[in-house]
């Protein structure tokens, strides 16, 4: 009788061990993970769309968008989105701060165990510095 108890709590534990936490990844398919904005001026708010397509065999929910700040604003769907279908996830970052960023949203779907995170990279420059980047760009359109 030990034995067979012993035996079945192995077989339960190494189950636990090799079952695979289910990922966003495997229901919704994002177009792209990471964003670069480039050089962005200071005080103009910018925004991109993540779009990704439902690949699972039931309808998804994006349970939640959440930023690694407070400067970056994430917009997600509301509602359940039918298999095969199309939607986005809006990312909006406010360019308040000088200097380099690298952001994050923390993508949850309802029903997965794993979340996937999206990220926005750029760098923010003064206005200043801006014309003066924005000026290099067309003297060397310009050659």
């Amino acid at each position: 009788m030990k034995k067979l108890f012993l035996a079945a709590s192995v077989l339960l534990l190494s189950a636990g061990v090799f079952a695979q936490a289910k990922k966003a990844e495997d229901v919704v398919k994002f177009k792209e993970l990471a964003y670069d904005f480039g050089k962005i001026k200071q005080g103009t708010p910018v925004s991109h769309e993540f779009g990704f397509t439902n690949i699972s065999t039931s309808p998804v929910i994006i349970e939640s968008a959440v930023p690694s700040c407070g400067c970056t604003t994430p917009v997600k769907p509301e509602g359940a989105i039918a298999k095969g279908k199309d939607d986005k996830i809006t990312a909006g970052f406010n360019a308040a701060n000088v200097g380099p960023f690298n952001k994050t949203i923390t993508i949850k779907v309802a029903g997965v165990d794993l979340p996937v995170q999206l990220r926005i990279t750029g760098e923010v420059l003064t206005a200043d510095a801006y014309t003066k980047y924005e000026a290099s760009k067309s003297n060397k359109a310009g050659r």
